[in-house]
């Protein structure tokens, strides 16, 4: 479960992990919002014990440091942002850290070359060597740069970095316009997380939004051939459940936790029936 999901209830990181940690998931993807608060309320280090005692594992935490910036300056603090990240993440045992494209993402952003994006992905990454998280390269399907998986795949090429990998997503993949063929491309090292949702057919690709997301197996994505080409690659990711859908926040925390164990289920059912 990415924490995406309950952002609408807003609760804190230790109720967020409680309610996920009942629900039956077995792994918690925070967002370094959630985790900077509890460090500051003092609740983190009794979060952290509750996630261990109930199994929870904190499987990649969200940022977004603007590593990536054109500006020398806001690239420094970007990365002064990565690094308290990834010290907060080390200390709970979270091994990941999702690198986003934010602050070059929006319509009028400079456009980076994937070289540009490579060389400040791979200062990432050595930084991640040091602190022991390992960055994910994130693409977004509405973003000026990196919207597409295979961008994301030839900025790995151009790093060559042991350890390099991408964090991939269905609707992103999408709304980007790139081609879910691409995912036959990828090594199993190289995608150890992928957010799952769906996308609808009432909008136009170019129209979607985030808020438009559905929970997975409600819309048009191509999951039988994806699961196909995962298996045949011996790609065995966390599924993560990334919606930002202000309908499924008129519930319940319990309620929208349990629909996802529900639908990824279903899907899956389905998907066996298909084959």
């Amino acid at each position: 479960m990415n924490a995406s999901t309950l952002r609408g209830y807003k609760l804190s990181l230790k109720d967020q992990v409680k309610a996920v940690s009942a629900a039956g998931y077995g792994g918690f993807e925070p967002w370094l919002k959630d985790i900077h608060a509890a460090r500051a309320d003092g609740t983190f280090a009794d979060t952290v014990k509750l996630a261990r005692d109930s199994g929870l594992q904190f499987v990649n935490g969200i940022a977004f440091g603007s590593w990536v910036h054109p500006d020398a300056k806001v690239r420094a603090a970007g990365i002064e942002e990565t690094k308290r990240d990834m010290a907060a993440l080390a200390e709970m045992g979270c091994p990941r850290i999702a690198a986003s494209m934010l602050g070059v993402q929006k319509p009028g952003s400079p456009k980076l070359t994937l070289a540009e994006i490579a060389e400040r992905f791979a200062a990432v990454c050595d930084l991640g060597a040091k602190m022991g998280v390992q960055p994910l390269l994130e693409y977004w399907g509405h973003s000026v740069n990196l919207c597409r998986l295979e961008d994301a795949l030839a900025v790995l090429a151009i790093v060559k970095r042991p350890g390099t990998a991408v964090l991939a997503d269905v609707y992103h993949t999408y709304r980007g316009g790139g081609d879910f063929a691409t995912f036959a491309r990828l090594m199993p090292e190289q995608l150890p997380v992928l957010h799952v949702n769906d996308y609808p057919s009432t909008k136009p690709r170019a129209e979607l939004t985030d808020p438009d997301r559905v929970w997975p197996g409600d819309g048009l994505a191509p999951w039988k051939d994806l699961f196909a080409t995962l298996d045949a690659r011996g790609i065995d990711p966390w599924l993560s459940i990334e919606l930002f859908n202000p309908a499924y926040w008129r519930t319940t925390p319990t309620d929208t936790l349990r629909t996802g164990v529900e639908k990824m289920a279903a899907l899956e059912k389905r998907i066996s029936k298909e084959r």
